[in-house]
């Protein structure tokens, strides 16, 4: 997320919705939502250190639930890299199942982890 400019943040907002939480007008979480086939993916979701432990992960997914409901699809998805362990913990825990891996061009092995979730019908 430290890599976006206000630029890419603009072509971004063409693809896809933004959300954002804020405090004192300073944006501390952000989600990406883009409708692909019959899931939504969750890109770029992530939590400022200093306000990491409030929630605000869970309220952006609860966010991209409502979202992915509301436009008829069926699954949440998200991507984390394979080393960060502590995601992979919390997003099972918020009802996420591993499905797959992929590897970035580059490497020889998983680099990154794909979670989905089902969205109640």
């Amino acid at each position: 997320m430290h890599q976006l400019t206000v630029d890419t943040l603009r072509q971004t907002a063409t693809e896809c919705e933004i959300w954002v939480i804020e405090d004192r007008s300073t944006p501390v979480a952000c989600v990406f939502l883009t409708p692909k086939h019959n899931i939504l993916y969750l890109g770029k979701l992530a939590v400022a250190s200093t306000h990491r432990g409030r929630g605000y992960a869970r309220a952006l997914i609860a966010k991209a639930e409502e979202r992915a409901a509301a436009l008829g699809l069926t699954e949440v998805e998200l991507h984390t890299r394979v080393e960060l362990f502590e995601n992979h913990t919390t997003f099972a825990a918020m009802g996420f199942l591993q499905c797959d891996e992929f590897t970035h061009d580059g490497f020889d092995h998983p680099t990154s982890i794909i979670f989905r979730k089902k969205i109640p019908a």
